[in-house]
């Protein structure tokens, strides 16, 4: 049986791994943006963001990749063309990203009430 320490070890762990991901900058607002459309291209998601550089976006489209957060589809033509579309994992983040937007939504409307 897991002792009440064990339990909060693996919590921070669970909290930790994921928020390794998350909680770099832009890989949010990159899912946001793929969760919008079922394929994305890299131009597009570099249009919606344009204060991130290619080497940045480049990079944490890789890590979302290697977490199974996102798909990346080559199409072997000239120019190549890739195709990035977000995984069943990431349709079930996007719930609680929707929850979370609200959480915000309504905490900034009640902190812009307090200074008025």
């Amino acid at each position: 049986m897991e002792t009440e320490s064990e339990k909060n070890r693996n919590i921070q762990c669970n909290v930790d791994e994921i928020w390794n991901v998350l909680g770099k900058t832009w890989a949010l607002l990159i899912l946001k943006k793929l969760t919008e459309n079922e394929v994305t291209r890299f131009n597009e998601i570099k249009k919606a963001i344009p204060q991130i550089s290619n080497t940045v976006l480049s990079e944490r489209l890789h890590e979302l990749e290697e977490h199974g957060l996102i798909t990346k589809k080559i199409y072997a033509q000239v120019p190549i063309r890739v195709e990035y579309s977000i995984t069943r994992q990431t349709k079930d983040l996007g719930k609680i990203l929707e929850r979370l937007d609200g959480w915000v939504v309504k905490w900034r409307k009640e902190k812009s009430k307090r200074k008025t």
